[in-house]
Protein backbone atom coordinates (compact mmCIF):
# COMPACT_ATOMS: atom_id res chain seq x y z
CA UNK A 1 0.00 0.00 0.00
CA UNK A 2 1.34 3.67 -1.07
CA UNK A 3 2.13 5.87 1.82
CA UNK A 4 0.58 9.00 1.33
CA UNK A 5 3.24 12.12 -0.18
CA UNK A 6 3.85 14.38 3.31
CA UNK A 7 3.15 17.68 2.93
CA UNK A 8 6.27 20.29 1.91
CA UNK A 9 7.26 22.35 4.60
CA UNK A 10 5.21 25.59 3.24
CA UNK A 11 2.31 23.62 2.87
CA UNK A 12 2.49 22.79 6.44
CA UNK A 13 2.57 25.46 7.87
CA UNK A 14 0.18 27.18 5.62
CA UNK A 15 -2.24 24.83 7.44
CA UNK A 16 -0.97 24.88 10.81
CA UNK A 17 -1.35 29.22 10.52
CA UNK A 18 -4.74 29.46 7.94
CA UNK A 19 -6.67 30.46 11.06
CA UNK A 20 -3.96 30.64 13.75
CA UNK A 21 -2.30 34.03 11.88
CA UNK A 22 -5.50 35.54 12.98
CA UNK A 23 -4.77 35.52 16.72
CA UNK A 24 -1.06 34.40 16.64
CA UNK A 25 0.44 37.72 18.16
CA UNK A 26 -2.28 37.76 21.39
CA UNK A 27 -1.31 34.26 21.74
CA UNK A 28 2.79 33.94 21.64
CA UNK A 29 2.94 37.08 23.40
CA UNK A 30 2.32 34.81 26.60
CA UNK A 31 5.30 32.39 26.21
CA UNK A 32 7.62 33.95 23.12
CA UNK A 33 9.99 35.15 25.49
CA UNK A 34 13.37 37.73 24.40
CA UNK A 35 11.79 39.08 21.19
CA UNK A 36 11.73 41.99 22.42
CA UNK A 37 15.23 42.13 24.26
CA UNK A 38 16.67 41.16 20.54
CA UNK A 39 14.81 43.94 18.85
CA UNK A 40 16.41 46.82 21.84
CA UNK A 41 20.05 45.49 21.13
CA UNK A 42 19.88 45.54 17.35
CA UNK A 43 21.44 48.85 17.72
CA UNK A 44 20.36 49.86 14.09
CA UNK A 45 20.92 53.15 12.51
CA UNK A 46 18.93 54.87 9.99
CA UNK A 47 19.29 53.96 6.45
CA UNK A 48 19.90 50.35 7.76
CA UNK A 49 18.59 47.12 6.26
CA UNK A 50 17.10 45.07 8.44
CA UNK A 51 15.62 41.90 7.30
CA UNK A 52 13.56 39.24 9.24
CA UNK A 53 13.28 35.78 8.25
CA UNK A 54 10.00 33.83 8.83
CA UNK A 55 8.77 37.36 9.82
CA UNK A 56 5.36 35.50 10.16
CA UNK A 57 2.55 38.46 10.91
CA UNK A 58 5.26 41.27 10.87
CA UNK A 59 4.59 42.05 14.63
CA UNK A 60 8.91 42.07 14.89
CA UNK A 61 9.45 44.34 11.68
CA UNK A 62 6.29 46.60 13.21
CA UNK A 63 8.43 47.09 16.58
CA UNK A 64 11.76 47.23 14.96
CA UNK A 65 10.25 50.34 12.79
CA UNK A 66 8.89 52.09 15.57
CA UNK A 67 12.37 51.22 18.18
CA UNK A 68 14.57 52.09 14.94
CA UNK A 69 13.37 54.91 12.78
CA UNK A 70 14.44 55.19 9.82
CA UNK A 71 16.00 51.47 8.48
CA UNK A 72 14.38 49.76 5.76
CA UNK A 73 12.44 47.01 6.31
CA UNK A 74 12.07 43.80 4.80
CA UNK A 75 10.68 40.31 5.41
CA UNK A 76 10.00 36.81 3.90
CA UNK A 77 8.38 33.73 4.65
CA UNK A 78 7.39 30.32 3.85
CA UNK A 79 3.38 30.54 4.37
CA UNK A 80 1.43 32.62 2.47
CA UNK A 81 -0.84 33.06 4.69
CA UNK A 82 1.25 34.13 7.17
CA UNK A 83 2.33 36.89 4.92
CA UNK A 84 -1.16 38.13 4.37
CA UNK A 85 -1.46 39.38 7.85
CA UNK A 86 2.15 40.42 7.31
CA UNK A 87 0.99 42.66 4.66
CA UNK A 88 -1.89 43.59 6.33
CA UNK A 89 -0.25 44.94 9.61
CA UNK A 90 2.66 46.60 7.45
CA UNK A 91 0.99 47.94 4.92
CA UNK A 92 4.02 49.47 2.44
CA UNK A 93 6.69 49.77 5.15
CA UNK A 94 8.53 47.07 4.53
CA UNK A 95 9.39 45.44 1.05
CA UNK A 96 7.68 40.92 1.96
CA UNK A 97 8.47 38.24 -0.16
CA UNK A 98 7.57 34.17 0.27
CA UNK A 99 11.00 32.26 0.67
CA UNK A 100 12.65 29.19 2.12
CA UNK A 101 15.09 30.31 4.79
CA UNK A 102 17.30 27.31 3.29
CA UNK A 103 17.64 28.68 -0.35
CA UNK A 104 16.36 32.20 -0.73
CA UNK A 105 17.77 34.74 -3.00
CA UNK A 106 17.69 38.10 -1.28
CA UNK A 107 18.71 39.95 -4.63
CA UNK A 108 15.38 38.31 -6.62
CA UNK A 109 12.97 38.24 -3.95
CA UNK A 110 13.71 41.15 -2.29
CA UNK A 111 15.84 43.60 -4.48
CA UNK A 112 19.15 43.70 -1.89
CA UNK A 113 22.16 41.96 -2.40
CA UNK A 114 22.55 41.58 2.01
CA UNK A 115 21.48 43.32 5.10
CA UNK A 116 23.27 45.21 7.85
CA UNK A 117 20.72 43.12 10.49
CA UNK A 118 19.01 40.39 9.93
CA UNK A 119 16.72 38.61 12.64
CA UNK A 120 15.60 35.04 13.38
CA UNK A 121 13.24 34.81 15.76
CA UNK A 122 11.54 31.24 17.25
CA UNK A 123 11.97 30.12 13.33
CA UNK A 124 15.01 27.97 13.76
CA UNK A 125 12.52 25.86 16.37
CA UNK A 126 9.81 25.17 13.14
CA UNK A 127 12.37 24.83 10.06
CA UNK A 128 13.58 20.76 9.37
CA UNK A 129 17.20 22.38 7.98
CA UNK A 130 17.49 24.57 10.88
CA UNK A 131 21.16 24.37 10.50
CA UNK A 132 20.93 25.05 6.95
CA UNK A 133 18.67 27.82 7.67
CA UNK A 134 21.14 29.44 9.72
CA UNK A 135 23.99 29.14 8.11
CA UNK A 136 22.46 30.70 4.38
CA UNK A 137 20.99 33.41 6.39
CA UNK A 138 24.01 34.33 7.82
CA UNK A 139 26.06 34.39 4.38
CA UNK A 140 23.10 37.30 3.85
CA UNK A 141 25.02 39.74 6.02
CA UNK A 142 26.67 42.76 4.51
CA UNK A 143 30.17 43.49 5.70
CA UNK A 144 30.06 44.09 9.20
CA UNK A 145 26.69 43.05 9.65
CA UNK A 146 24.84 41.01 12.42
CA UNK A 147 22.73 38.27 12.33
CA UNK A 148 20.22 38.33 15.73
CA UNK A 149 18.62 34.92 16.68
CA UNK A 150 16.36 34.17 19.52
CA UNK A 151 14.60 31.08 20.34
CA UNK A 152 13.56 28.39 22.93
CA UNK A 153 16.39 27.40 24.91
CA UNK A 154 17.53 24.02 26.95
CA UNK A 155 14.32 25.18 29.69
CA UNK A 156 16.38 23.36 32.07
CA UNK A 157 15.89 25.62 34.82
CA UNK A 158 12.48 24.64 34.51
CA UNK A 159 10.83 22.29 36.84
CA UNK A 160 10.67 18.72 35.32
CA UNK A 161 6.62 18.20 34.56
CA UNK A 162 6.01 21.47 33.67
CA UNK A 163 9.23 21.45 30.97
CA UNK A 164 7.68 17.75 29.49
CA UNK A 165 4.02 19.65 29.35
CA UNK A 166 5.90 22.59 27.04
CA UNK A 167 7.35 20.42 25.07
CA UNK A 168 4.49 18.22 24.39
CA UNK A 169 2.63 21.08 23.56
CA UNK A 170 4.88 22.86 21.20
CA UNK A 171 5.65 19.54 19.29
CA UNK A 172 1.62 20.11 18.72
CA UNK A 173 2.63 23.12 16.60
CA UNK A 174 6.13 21.29 14.92
CA UNK A 175 8.29 23.25 17.30
CA UNK A 176 11.05 21.43 18.62
CA UNK A 177 13.76 23.27 20.46
CA UNK A 178 17.23 23.27 19.18
CA UNK A 179 19.74 22.59 21.98
CA UNK A 180 22.58 22.14 19.63
CA UNK A 181 21.89 25.73 18.48
CA UNK A 182 25.16 26.96 20.65
CA UNK A 183 27.53 24.78 18.99
CA UNK A 184 25.75 25.24 15.41
CA UNK A 185 26.33 28.70 15.72
CA UNK A 186 29.48 28.59 17.19
CA UNK A 187 30.82 26.28 14.08
CA UNK A 188 29.33 28.44 11.42
CA UNK A 189 30.42 31.39 13.24
CA UNK A 190 33.91 29.89 12.89
CA UNK A 191 33.36 28.96 9.35
CA UNK A 192 32.18 32.32 8.31
CA UNK A 193 34.71 34.00 10.14
CA UNK A 194 31.93 35.90 12.46
CA UNK A 195 32.38 37.07 15.93
CA UNK A 196 29.85 35.38 18.49
CA UNK A 197 27.89 36.49 21.28
CA UNK A 198 25.97 34.25 23.19
CA UNK A 199 23.67 34.63 26.25
CA UNK A 200 20.96 32.04 27.96
CA UNK A 201 17.71 33.30 29.31
CA UNK A 202 16.63 32.99 32.45
CA UNK A 203 15.69 29.17 33.35
CA UNK A 204 17.01 28.71 30.04
CA UNK A 205 13.77 29.29 28.99
CA UNK A 206 15.29 30.76 25.92
CA UNK A 207 18.50 31.69 24.12
CA UNK A 208 19.81 34.69 22.12
CA UNK A 209 23.06 34.18 19.49
CA UNK A 210 24.33 37.02 17.56
CA UNK A 211 26.77 36.78 14.84
CA UNK A 212 28.67 39.80 13.51
CA UNK A 213 30.69 39.54 9.79
CA UNK A 214 33.78 41.59 9.90
CA UNK A 215 34.45 43.99 7.74
CA UNK A 216 35.90 43.51 4.68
Amino acid sequence: MASTPRPSHAALMDEVYRGQRHIYDFTRKYYLFGRDTLIAGLEARPGMRVLEVACGTGRNLAKIGKAWPGVRLFGLDISSEMLKSARAALGGGARLGEGDACAFDPQSLLGEPGFERIVLSYSLSMIPDWQGALNHTAGQLAPGGSLHVVDFGDLGGLPGPYRRVLRAWLARFHVSPRTDLPACAAKIAEARGCALESRRGPLGYYQLHVLTALRR
